[in-house]
């Protein structure tokens, strides 16, 4: 379960703390501590622009070069419309007329933490220069600027280190995605022997035993029977999906009468669904039951976008003057058929 702060309530947060500073503006206006209001309508009139659109995310998280440089600009320009209109020895102080330095510190900090570090810097290093120069050194602590570069600083620890924390979960994930997935091969490497090695069992057993109990003294049928179970074993490894028990017993009964079969299953029938699977195979065992095909090779491939299994039997024509005259014997194909893969609706 995923767990966070609704992004409409952290705007909301940073839309009404930025508005709260221009309250105070307007606020210092009342008091008359500035020579005139234009240049400080001017300034809350940027400091709105700048932070509406710093907060209003239509895109990624991460802040545009152009908004983060026009919140530079604008935070260069805060400190200079409004000190301009100030006495820095006033008696007292100022009070909220310095509302532009929380103001500076809040836009830094909206651009820190949209992953703008080194703008959210300089803005903030341009209002420390800026109050040095206007009021000395002793105004950084006075006016509150040194709180608005620990704002400043905090938000680019805080985003940071969400930032890494961020891309070491994705990390974490990605490497139980394939932890699961290997250990999800390794099962199915471990399902597929013990299968083959019970099939080999069950289809070698018998055999074994009549050898054993013979000691090793098989008759001509026995031993055509053996080549015969070896072929067998030798299809359960290439042929996979190719087989079931119907293909296995056409495949026998052809090479009792003499053919040559060979079964290669490259992956072409993987992920195809098992009533599609059963009706390929029966038109493959109707095929191989219908044929005196001397070799038969039967083949599927993934490359084949229409076809899911190949089957072609070869019938060797001689009768004795080809090899009299020294030529090699004809072949012709008695059997050609392309089995089609299911046709898949949406």
């Amino acid at each position: 379960m995923k767990l966070g702060v609704p992004r409409v309530l952290i705007v909301g947060t940073g839309a009404l703390f930025s508005a709260y500073h221009l309250v105070l503006a307007f606020h210092s206006l009342t008091r008359g501590y500035a020579a005139s209001a234009l240049p400080i309508f001017v300034a809350m009139g940027l400091y709105s622009v700048a932070t509406a659109l710093s907060l209003v995310r239509t895109g990624r998280m991460r802040m545009p070069h152009w908004l983060a440089a026009l919140n530079v600009a604008v935070v260069i320009a805060l400190p200079l419309l409004v000190t301009s209109q100030l006495d820095p020895q006033r008696q007292g102080g100022n009070g909220y007329a310095t509302w532009y330095v929380a103001a500076v510190g809040t836009l830094m900090t909206i651009t820190s933490t949209r992953r703008r570090h080194s703008y959210a810097w300089v803005g903030i290093s341009t209002l420390v220069v800026q109050t040095v120069l206007w009021a000395g050194p002793g105004a950084l602590g006075a006016i509150g600027v040194v709180g608005s570069v620990v704002w400043v600083a905090v938000s680019h620890i805080l985003s940071s280190g969400l930032s890494r924390a961020a891309q070491d979960a994705s990390k974490f994930a990605l490497a139980e995605r394939e932890a699961a997935e290997w250990q999800a091969a390794q099962e199915a490497h471990l399902y597929e022997r013990q299968f083959r090695l019970a099939q080999t069992s069950r289809t070698a057993l018998p055999m074994l035993q009549r050898i054993a109990e013979a000691g090793g003294e098989l008759s001509e049928s026995e031993r055509a029977e053996c080549r015969h179970l070896e072929a067998a074993i030798r299809d359960e490894i290439r042929g996979r999906l190719l087989l079931n028990d119907a293909v296995r017993r056409e495949v026998m009964a052809a090479r009792q009468r003499g053919a040559t079969v060979t079964l290669l299953d490259e992956g072409g029938l993987d992920g195809m669904p098992a009533a599609e699977l059963d009706r390929v195979l029966s038109t493959l065992a109707d095929a191989l039951s219908k044929t005196d095909a001397d070799r038969i090779i039967v083949r599927s491939v993934p490359d084949a976008a229409d076809v899911a299994v190949t089957v072609v039997g070869i019938k060797v024509s001689d009768d004795g003057s080809a090899l009299a005259l020294g030529l090699d014997h004809e072949d012709e194909v008695a059997l050609w058929l392309e089995i089609p893969r299911p046709v898949l609706t949406t």
